[in-house]
């Protein structure tokens, strides 16, 4: 690794890099990515990446946030020929200025080749609450520059900067709503009660549901969860006897379990995609349909459209989400399904895919070996028979 100071420019080798920064200090502080164009500017806002919007369009650049730090996955050759450079910043969110801060720590680490490493201290600046801490721009091949330029102004200086327009409308006078009728705090309803009053045919479910998430830590989890299932011309004898319907009666616990609403985000594909409503304790024994010729989506199985709207539904949800993903095989779009996985390790969004009788699983049974993502994000496995597994291992492997 290379140590570089505050003036540094140099060539980058890799076009997939981890962009990470730590700042310490007595302030809170916000990261954003930039890109811009060949003008400077930003001309397309969907390429300004802070914590409002954790992605660019197709997962070009991923942020992934926590407290005072920052880690940028990044993959320049994906980028549209009008990004022309990066800007990376840090912002005080608040009071404090850059010169109270005790140190900010920045790596540049490639998927391969050498690492780049730098510290910057306070004693660097004065009366700046914002920092351009790094750029990365095209000229004849990707070069990096570690700028370390302040601005007294904080983000609205650095939307002036690239030509950005910061909302300073005023809010609108707003009339008192209704105090909302209290609702029940479901996390402190066991799932073994809820089950019983409204769905008293999966009370069975609820003990091993309990005993692995004891195990795993899991029982205090907030999380959207969500199904996502195949419906090629190969699964239409699952939907038929029945097989679908009891996944979805074994999934439905969990969002019960994890999410306030009870709710479980549904969505099944073939060569087309579609969204169903929620299933939930009053629907769940409807909301599959035993024949799905009825949706008229085909009988391939293009995956990537299905883990794309995945994506775009939870990249910016408050609440991490957990998706179910239900397969028999025959998967062929390898390529497209790595890249969106990789591009949503950044992104608060966790797979489980499970095989359900069915072989060539392509690229699914490579998760756990999967390279270039910021978190391991996804897991598979693959059951003979999903009715005759037991529900305590089912669960212990589904969690």
């Amino acid at each position: 690794m290379s140590i570089i100071q505050r003036g540094f420019r140099g060539k980058l080798t890799e076009q997939n890099l981890t962009i990470k920064v730590k700042v310490d200090g007595s302030f809170t502080c916000d990261f954003t990515c930039f890109g811009v164009d060949s003008d400077n500017k930003l001309s397309d806002e969907r390429y300004m990446i802070f914590y409002n919007q954790l992605s660019s369009p197709n997962g070009e650049i991923t942020l992934a946030n926590s407290a005072n730090s920052a880690s940028f996955t990044v993959n320049l050759d994906r980028l549209p020929a009008n990004i022309n450079k990066l800007a990376f910043t840090a912002t005080i969110d608040g009071e404090g200025t850059m010169m109270q801060m005790q140190n900010l720590h920045l790596e540049i680490i490639p998927r391969a080749g050498e690492s780049f490493e730098a510290d910057l201290t306070g004693t660097l600046f004065a009366q700046e609450k914002a920092l351009i801490v790094l750029e990365i721009y095209r000229k004849d091949v990707w070069r990096l520059n570690l700028v370390a330029q302040g601005f007294n102004g904080g983000l609205s200086d650095l939307l002036k900067h690239y030509g950005g327009v910061e909302d300073s409308s005023p809010a609108p006078v707003q009339t008192p709503a209704p105090k909302p009728e209290s609702k029940p705090n479901l996390h402190k309803i066991s799932l073994e009660k809820r089950l019983e009053e409204k769905a008293p045919a999966l009370i069975d479910l609820a003990k091993p549901i309990k005993i692995t998430l004891e195990k795993k830590k899991l029982s205090d989890v907030q999380a959207r969860v969500a199904l996502v299932i195949d419906a090629s011309g190969s699964m239409y004898h699952a939907y038929r006897d029945g097989t679908v319907q009891q996944i979805v009666n074994k999934i439905l616990p969990l969002a019960v379990q994890f999410d306030d609403d009870g709710e479980l985000d549904l969505w099944i594909f073939s060569d087309r995609l579609k969204r169903m409503p929620s299933a939930n304790l009053d629907n769940y024994e409807s909301i599959v349909p035993k024949d799905p010729h009825v949706l008229r989506l085909g009988v391939g199985n293009k995956e990537p459209i299905a883990i794309k709207e995945v994506i775009d539904t939870y990249k910016n949800s408050e609440l991490p989400a957990y998706v179910v993903f239900i397969s028999d095989g025959g998967v062929y779009y390898d390529n497209d399904i790595k890249k969106l996985l990789i591009s949503s390790s950044g992104l608060p969004i966790y797979w489980q895919c499970v095989g359900v009788a069915g072989d060539d699983y392509g690229i699914l049974e490579d998760l756990d070996t999967m390279e270039g993502r910021y978190v391991d994000n996804a897991n598979f496995f693959s059951l003979d028979d999903f009715n005759s597994v037991p529900n305590q291992e089912l669960y212990d492997r589904l969690l």
